[in-house]
């Protein structure tokens, strides 16, 4: 029972701060378009952002470089 609530709490915790960065996100597109000249807005709404997939290509990027500094092969005597 105990551990089930602290699964519960923590998958609400992922949600809401996912909930919190796409907001977030939504504001500064907004902002962005609010500043703008509003003779050269754009007809259509903007596009929403995909926070995982933003997070997802990032780790991708920094494991690669991190295979290329071989940081995975530790110390390395010569």
């Amino acid at each position: 029972m105990k551990d089930s609530k602290k699964k519960i709490a923590a998958v609400a915790a992922v949600v809401q701060y996912i909930k919190t960065q796409e907001e977030s996100t939504a504001m500064l597109q907004l902002q962005s378009l609010e500043s703008a000249d509003p003779a050269k807005a754009p007809a259509a709404p903007p596009v929403p952002v995909n926070v995982w997939g933003l997070g997802g290509r990032y780790q991708q990027m920094q494991l690669r470089t991190m295979m290329q500094l071989k940081a995975f092969q530790g110390p390395q005597r010569i």
